[in-house]
């Protein structure tokens, strides 16, 4: 397993354990609510992050640093990767591979599910690097 994909893995392992739950009816937004240990009284405590998601309204802040925890530690992984083949490479390999970059030939999504900006991109050689070989990589496997 390339070290993007076990950071996204650990990563999602976080996201899965913290205290959260989807609901699109009430019986399932009063079952989430009793798994966090909420009486369905107290919807004032209730967070929503999105998409029918919902947490505590205590656990904001924590969930806000996880995140912000991840990205950290996802670029620190990027400024340590001095020539863009080591994680660099490992991460645009595993997202172009999950944005069909093989398929359709584009790397907007890519870029965009990294959070990516083109100035990013042009500013930083090594994620040029790292990009072109992954491409040259997917690209190589069609032949």
């Amino acid at each position: 397993m390339n070290s993007y994909t076990t950071m996204k893995k650990k990563h999602q392992e976080e996201v899965n354990a913290f205290p959260m739950f989807f609901a699109f009816s009430k019986e399932q937004l009063y079952e989430g609510m009793e798994k966090l240990g909420l009486d369905k009284k107290d919807t004032d405590k209730l967070g929503s992050i999105g998409a029918g998601g919902y947490i505590r309204k205590a656990d904001k802040e924590s969930f806000k640093a996880m995140f912000a925890r991840h990205e950290e530690e996802r670029q620190a992984a990027i400024q340590a990767d001095s020539t863009g083949d080591g994680f660099i490479f490992d991460m645009f390999l595993c997202e172009l591979d999950d944005h069909e970059y093989g398929y359709i030939g584009d790397i907007e999504d890519t870029l965009n599910a990294l959070g990516i900006t083109e100035e990013d991109f042009v500013n930083n050689p090594r994620l040029v690097h790292g990009l072109e070989a992954a491409a040259t990589a997917i690209d190589s496997r069609r032949y």
